[in-house]
């Protein structure tokens, strides 16, 4: 693969929140010469966007990825074979900041990154004759480059824009570009290159306000004094009244601005997704991660006439958008336009049911996948943008029931392993520029390495994740074994993440049980994967940790008179049985002290997002299907129905009382969406791969929950679709079955029920439990209804 060496740039001054650098144009002319196939290859640091002609080529948003250039510097490639004209043809590219230079993620220490620099290109070009003989060109340094319109972009605080900079026809053949200046060579970036597999971010929805009204923005918030800073726009709204557009949704992506307008008319928009119990727009929730005014905004300078402007190289996670400066005769419904993005996903599952509650929380799970996953899986699209690994550790496994996400994540998966120090410790933020090796990660976060090998390993039969991860996973190990205790256990991250009434990790849990159980996982996933790899000696290592991590966990936190675990608290005692620290015939009477827990909370969960990830299957698994169900949708606090009363549109951070929703984290979360996954493997019944013998091996075993009459899901496995429905008709209940021919496991009767032999002569199943997978139609019958 050719990638050309040499990077060049504008300006050597890059733009900060005290002085805005205009992002750069760039161009250049080439003479189409005679070949069978034409590729450009571009490396934009941070983002770029490339035009052929005049013709926007960009595989999507954001490209080409976000990462840390040290680590890994992304390239991607573009077949121009039938873009290129006869005669002359112009290449044209705008840089954005991107991880290059982004002064939004100072919390983070982003502003202080080893790499921080002004944006640059590498840009080359390969033809390939009839006989198959490649020429690759370096072209970068025949590019000329100008200020643009975008005064300031930054991936976190948003666009600054002024449409009278516009340079017309600047990247078309005919451009006179003579008072344009040659680019300036780049230092070349320490990371290594690659083509980026990722799935492209593309919009793929847009759609009107659904309310339009006067609103005054919030102006409480509590501002972080290290965003106290002077800017190079003073901007201060805070208390001022603006327009503001209702989208109805808290989704992620950018924005149409369409308008009518007089040259130096000054439009800013500010993007929010709270609304307070006053009615008031706010960004208390995300502002104080940024200087005041550079909150998740577009500020645009308008031309004379009409004009429309998206916004490049950033997004936003918003509900509503506040406008400012708009005139009366200007507030239509078309000023702005909702252009909801992220990764270029398909569809593979999906549920439905008759409770509307239920259908309401499967799509708020979602919209908060679709819009934290820009690349990766992402901490909220309104404030962090930043790939935490915690956060990916507990969702993955739905996700890739529901989306076709394993090719990005395996991407996110070689910056994850860049990431790893000489320590074989991982930070909690990927990328980073050095940020999270102190704090905000540990064996819960750090868990989504061996995670995402073992998912995509298990749902999808693929073991090139965990091939390409199998030193890394190696040497995590190594580290775990080297921050035990003397007791054998571990205690050194964060732990079970944003309990009911707890503040951040301060949960009923203690970390080293969480920590401890998290590592045994980890240990029993890397056996498994080194074993499926034929790495006899890395599974006997891991193996000997998951032993000796067992017994420590069982010699010091579980009191073997109750079956209870150390603290009585809902987590630990969930995490236990799901992780498998209980033995099997101790699992009766672990989860009869789960339920008293429960119980003793007046059937509310009472976990963090540890304990959220495994409480609903670890009760379905016990036969209390009916009692998570419950805590699920009941709608008092805590639950997930309370967020659906709330008017919520997509799954929230935290679960808050009504005397503080208006203070917040995140609207928009990803990590607590697992209840889908339990709902189609615990309440439709498919479970994917239950043995370990394949990815095309299912279980169907359905729960009858007296809760619905109805309910359905499907998921497409590497062999074909599944397709499960069950519905109540009269005393008995019907089960459909659609199934490949080779998919092979066993359809599964819930407790309490036996199929019934009826007209299908293929189904001798009167009286039985379980039968063999086929497609087919099954009725099934309470057993004291049987005669």
């Amino acid at each position: 693969m050719f990638f050309p060496d040499k990077f060049y740039r504008g300006r050597s001054e890059y733009s900060t929140f005290q002085k805005h650098v205009p992002a750069p144009y760039m161009r250049t002319n080439l003479t189409k010469t005679a070949y069978k196939e034409a590729y450009i290859t571009i490396s934009g640091l941070g983002f770029y966007d490339l035009y052929i002609n005049g013709e926007k080529t960009t595989k999507g948003l954001l490209a080409p990825y976000i990462s840390n250039p040290d680590d890994i510097v992304y390239f991607d490639r573009y077949d121009v074979t039938n873009l290129l004209n006869d005669g002359e043809n112009a290449i044209g590219i705008i840089l954005g900041n991107g991880m290059q230079n982004a002064p939004g993620g100072k919390v983070w220490d982003f502003d202080i990154a080893r790499f921080r620099n002004a944006p640059c290109v590498a840009l080359g070009i390969t033809y390939i004759d009839n006989d198959g003989n490649e020429t690759n060109i370096d072209i970068g340094e025949t590019l000329k480059w100008h200020d643009s319109a975008i005064l300031f972009d930054d991936l976190r605080a948003g666009c600054f824009y002024d449409a009278n900079l516009e340079i017309d026809n600047w990247n078309m053949p005919t451009f006179d570009d003579s008072d344009w200046e040659f680019v300036n060579k780049a230092d070349r970036p320490r990371g290594e290159y690659r083509i980026c597999e990722a799935h492209p971010i593309k919009i793929y929805d847009e759609f009107k306000a659904v309310n339009i009204r006067p609103a005054t923005l919030d102006k409480n918030f509590d501002q972080r004094s290290y965003m106290n800073m002077p800017t190079h726009f003073e901007i201060h709204k805070r208390g001022e009244e603006g327009i503001l557009y209702d989208f109805g949704i808290n989704a992620a992506g950018v924005c149409r601005l369409k308008i009518n307008a007089k040259k130096g008319q000054i439009i800013y928009i500010q993007f929010c997704e709270l609304m307070t119990t006053k009615g008031e727009p706010s960004f208390r929730n995300s502002g104080s991660f940024l200087p005041d005014g550079y909150g998740e905004v577009l500020y645009y300078v308008c031309k004379d006439g009409e004009q429309e402007f998206i916004p490049q190289f950033t997004y936003m996670g918003y509900r509503y958008a506040l406008i400012f400066g708009l005139e009366a005769e200007q507030i239509k419904d078309d000023v702005l336009t909702y252009l909801r993005a992220n990764s270029d996903f398909v569809e593979r599952g999906n549920f439905s049911c008759s409770d509307e509650m239920m259908n309401t929380l499967g799509k708020m799970s979602r919209t908060s996948v679709l819009a934290n996953f820009f690349y990766f899986p992402t901490d909220c699209p309104i404030r962090e943008k930043n790939g935490w690994t915690g956060d990916a550790a507990v969702s993955c496994e739905h996700v890739l029931l529901t989306l076709d996400a394993e090719k990005s994540y395996r991407e996110w998966l070689r910056n994850i392993c860049k990431a790893q120090d000489d320590r074989g410790a991982l930070p909690g933020i990927v990328p980073t520029g050095g940020w999270g090796f102190q704090w905000g990660n540990g064996p819960a976060w750090d868990n989504v390495l061996t995670e995402l090998c073992y998912r995509i390993y298990r749902m999808r039969g693929d073991l090139t994740p965990a091939k390409e991860c199998s030193e890394n996973i190696l040497r995590y190990l190594s580290y775990l074994e080297s921050r035990r205790k003397s007791d054998g256990l571990i205690a050194i991250g964060l732990g079970d993440w944003l309990q009911p009434g707890k503040y951040a990790d301060h949960a009923d849990a203690p970390l080293f049980v969480t920590d401890s159980v998290i590592s045994m996982y980890i240990a029993y996933k890397s056996m498994v994967l080194f074993d499926a790899l034929g790495l006899k000696y890395q599974k006997t290592f891991a193996e000997s940790i998951y032993n000796s991590l067992r017994q420590a966990i069982r010699d010091n936190i579980i009191d073997f008179n109750t079956m209870t675990v150390y603290s009585r608290s809902q987590t630990a005692q969930a995490i236990c049985m799901y992780y498998g620290v209980f033995e099997k015939s101790e699992l009766k009477q672990a989860g009869e002290v789960l339920v008293n827990l429960i119980h003793e909370k007046d059937d509310h969960f009472n976990c963090g997002m540890i304990g959220l990830r495994t409480i609903f299957h670890v009760l379905s698994d016990i036969g209390e299907s009916e009692l998570a169900y419950k805590m699920i949708t009941r709608k008092d606090y805590p639950s997930y129905g309370m967020m659906v009363e709330r008017g919520y549109t997509s799954l929230a951070e935290d679960f808050l009382p009504d005397k503080d929703i208006d203070r917040p984290n995140s609207l928009n979360h990803h990590f607590m969406g697992d209840i889908v996954n339990w709902f189609i493997q615990k309440i439709v019944g498919i479970t994917v791969n239950p043995r370990g013998i394949g990815a095309d091996n299912f279980n169907i075993a359905p729960n009858f929950i007296r809760q619905l009459d109805h309910a359905s899901a499907f998921y497409d496995a590497p062999c074909g679709r599944i397709e499960v429905k069950w519905e109540r008709k009269d005393n008995e209940v019907e089960l459909i079955v659609k199934a490949p021919e080779i998919a092979t496991g066993y359809i599964i009767a819930p407790q309490n029920h036996r199929f019934v032999e009826k007209s299908d002569p293929r189904h001798y199943l009167n009286g039985a439990a379980v039968c063999t997978l086929k497609s087919g139609t099954y009725i099934l019958t309470e057993i004291q209804t049987l005669s």
